[in-house]
């Protein structure tokens, strides 16, 4: 117990403190103490602010850290990134990496893995890098785009206040207002007319298939007619007023005498004249042509 000394003690407390403050620190840094990993190199001509211990991942899987970043004070080479990669990952040949930062500003560096499964990236060899700036780099992009834009969207902007400063657009407001009234009404009124027509409807129907079965039955009727037979008739009808016309046309019998010979027109006109003389002769003398006599005598 000689050996454990006051002194010694707290040499081995200061040590033991070391040791742990080491390991916090490298697990801080995300860097495994207890774990040896593969050193490979990644290129960038911009690291866009990489830092090391930032997380290395493969197929969204952290497979390693940056360990180191060596910059070339001179820009005869590009920036290189010293990462700690697992000895499990087999990177095949190919393959590249990119450093990718999300809205908060985190960093990670993604192996891109090719499609080679026969050649690799041995440890100590280089792959080459990019930087993926993702949505905020289209943003960026587009930022010139909008400045460009915005001297136009202001004289729209401007255009827009001064017709909806317009009074018109009030009043075509207004008078829109009440077009749609005018229509909610007319919807109303048109409702009530098609509810009614609903209601009559049965009625309408039953008088059309009463004028139906009226018209079927006279269809009926007319189909039992012996149309020919009838037809018949009008002719034979229609041969004999023929006949009756053509004999009163002419001289032969008495209609056609009395309407062709004027002779016996005249005769009768005659005859009429004198019977109407004799009539006015017996209603001016009527002794001369009724006598009466109580003696049997005659007057002279």
């Amino acid at each position: 117990m000689k050996y454990f000394t006051r002194e010694v003690k707290i040499a081995l407390v200061a040590v033991v403190g070391i040791v742990i403050l080491f390991l916090g620190i490298n697990f801080l840094k995300g860097l495994n103490v207890f774990q040896s990993d593969d050193t490979y190199y990644i290129t960038f001509k911009n690291i866009n602010g990489l830092t090391p211990s930032t997380p290395i991942y493969a197929d969204g899987y952290r497979v390693g850290s940056v360990k180191d970043i060596i910059y070339d004070y001179g820009r005869n080479e590009p920036i290189k990134v010293v990462a700690g990669i697992s000895k499990d990952l087999r990177i095949p040949l190919g393959s590249s990496a990119e450093i990718v930062t999300d809205m908060m500003g985190n960093q990670q560096v993604n192996l891109l893995l090719a499609n080679n499964p026969r050649q690799r990236i041995e440890p100590g060899q280089t792959i080459v890098g990019d930087v993926n700036n993702g949505a905020l780099g289209k943003l960026k992009t587009l930022v010139p785009y909008i400045e460009n834009m915005m001297p136009k969207l202001d004289s729209i902007l401007t255009s827009v206040n001064i017709l909806l400063a317009d009074p018109a657009i009030a009043s075509s407001l207004h008078n829109i207002q009440n077009t749609t009234a005018n229509l909610t009404v007319s919807t109303q009124r048109l409702n009530s007319i098609l509810l009614q027509i609903d209601k009559d409807i049965p009625g309408i129907v039953g008088k059309a298939n009463k004028v139906l079965d009226n018209t079927n039955h006279f269809t009926s009727n007319l189909a039992s007619l012996d149309v020919q037979e009838t037809l018949n008739k009008v002719n034979a009808t229609l041969e004999s007023a023929h006949e009756f016309t053509e004999k009163l046309n002419s001289k032969e019998g008495t209609l056609g005498k009395l309407m062709n010979d004027p002779s016996l027109y005249n005769h009768l006109n005659s005859t009429v004249r004198n019977a109407d003389s004799l009539v006015v002769d017996l209603k001016a003398h009527p002794k001369r042509y009724v006598h009466f006599s109580l003696f049997g005598r005659k007057d002279k």
